[in-house]
C-alpha cells in the first residue's frame, strides 16, 4: 500500500511538472477582429491575452487558465495540468498519514518491548528487546531518532499540503483560479468605491459545483475544451472578465501616483543599507525588485508601509518597450510634483514623501 501512495504521488508529480499547463499559441487572435479590443496585448508573446490566460514572468509565455506558478514542480499550474497537481496534492497527505501511522506504531511497540517500570522509575533500554521474537531490522537509539524525525517531515507534509489541496478543491469547485478570485474581489472593491450600481458575476461559475468539479477532473485525464473557449453562465459572455480586467487596469492608471527616485537603489531583496525596518519588512513574494537611480520616475499602483510596487518610467522607443516593475524601498522615493497639462515640475512647492 506504501508503494502504491509512492507510485501515484510521483505520477501525478512528474504529470504536472512535465505536461505543462499549456500556453497560448503564439501570435493568436480571436476569430472576429472586433473582439481584440475586449482583450489585452501581451508584447513578450506577440499575441492577444485569450481569456482566463495571464502571462507568467517564469515561464516567459502567456498560461491558458493560469492559477499560480509553483517553484516545487517548475511549471505553471494551468488548464491541462490542474486536475494532476491536485491530485498530487491529495495523494501526497494520505501518503504521509500512512507513513505516520507506521513510525507511530514502530515506535510505540519497540519502546514496549524496551520499557521497564520500577516501583519508582520507568527505565528504557534501547540496546535490545526484552522480547522474543526479536525484530529483523535493529532497533536502537539512532534509529528511533530517524522515525521520530521522519514523523516530524510527515506530519508537517500532511498539514501544508492539505492546506494546499483544500484551497485548490475551493477555486475548482467554484470553476475559478487563484488569480480570478484575486480579480473578483477587486472588482467588488472597484464597483463599491466608485459607486457603479453595477453587479460582477463571475462568468464561468456554472452554478454547479459537480459540473465544475467535471471541468477539471476528467476520466480520460484530459479536461474539457480547448483551453481558449469556455462555456459561461446565463447573463455572460466570453470577455465578462477581460472586460473588468480592462476596467481594473484603468482604474489602476488613475490610481497610481508618481514618484522620483532620491537614492540609488540597486534592486537586492533585503537592503542592508536601506534601514533595519526595511529589511526585516521585505515583501514575501515572488515578484521581482526593481533597481533605482538618482532621479528616475516610477508610477506606484500599490504599497506597504516601508516598501512600493510600480513601474519605471522609461522611454519606450530607446527601451523597445520593455516594462520594468517591481518592488523598491519607500525610502528611496518622494512624491512628484507636476503640472499634468505641460508635464512640468511645479516649481516652488514643497515635496511629499
Amino acid at each position: 500500500m506504501l508503494l502504491n501512495w509512492t507510485v501515484m504521488i510521483l505520477y501525478n508529480y512528474f504529470s504536472a511538472m512535465f505536461v505543462g499547463p499549456g500556453y497560448v499559441p503564439l501570435g493568436w487572435t480571436p476569430e472576429k477582429s472586433q473582439d481584440c479590443m475586449y482583450l489585452q496585448y501581451c508584447k513578450v508573446c506577440q499575441s492577444y491575452k485569450a481569456p482566463r490566460s495571464h502571462h507568467c514572468r517564469k515561464c516567459n509565455r502567456c498560461v491558458m487558465k493560469m492559477d499560480h506558478h509553483c517553484p516545487w514542480i517548475n511549471n505553471c499550474c494551468g488548464y491541462q495540468n490542474h486536475a494532476s497537481f491536485t491530485l498530487f496534492l491529495l495523494l501526497a497527505p494520505l501518503g504521509c498519514i500512512h507513513a505516520s501511522f507506521i513510525f507511530v506504531m514502530t515506535m510505540y511497540t519497540q519502546l514496549y518491548n524496551r520499557i521497564s517500570f520500577g516501583w519508582s522509575s520507568v527505565k528504557i533500554d534501547m540496546s535490545a528487546a526484552k522480547r522474543d521474537p526479536r525484530p529483523i531490522i535493529p532497533f536502537g537509539l539512532s534509529a528511533f531518532a530517524a522515525s521520530l524525525f521522519a514523523l516530524g517531515l510527515a506530519l508537517g507534509t500532511t498539514i501544508a499540503v492539505g492546506m494546499l489541496f483544500i484551497i485548490q478543491m475551493k477555486v475548482i469547485l467554484t470553476n475559478k483560479t487563484s488569480i480570478e478570485s484575486w480579480i473578483e474581489e477587486k472588482a467588488k472593491d472597484r464597483i463599491q468605491y466608485y459607486q457603479t450600481g453595477e453587479t460582477f458575476i463571475f462568468p464561468y461559475d456554472t452554478g454547479s459545483k459537480w459540473k465544475n468539479f467535471k471541468q477539471v477532473f476528467t476520466w480520460s485525464g484530459i479536461p474539457e475544451g480547448d483551453g481558449l473557449d469556455w462555456p459561461v453562465r446565463d447573463g455572460c459572455h466570453q470577455y465578462t472578465l477581460t472586460i473588468e480586467q480592462l476596467k481594473q487596469k484603468a482604474d489602476k492608471r488613475v490610481r497610481s501616483v508618481r514618484y522620483r527616485a532620491i537614492e540609488d537603489y540597486s534592486g537586492v531583496c533585503c537592503p542592508v543599507t536601506k534601514g533595519v525596518k526595511t529589511f526585516f519588512t521585505t515583501p514575501c513574494t515572488e515578484e521581482p525588485r526593481i533597481a533605482l537611480s538618482k532621479g528616475d520616475l516610477i508610477l506606484a499602483t500599490r504599497g506597504l508601509k516601508h516598501w512600493m510596487y510600480g513601474e519605471k518610467i522609461l522611454d519606450s522607443a530607446a527601451d523597445g518597450g520593455i516594462r520594468e516593475r517591481g518592488w523598491f524601498p519607500r525610502k528611496c522615493v518622494e512624491k512628484y510634483q507636476y503640472d499634468s497639462e505641460t508635464d512640468q515640475p511645479v516649481d516652488g512647492e514643497k515635496k511629499n514623501r
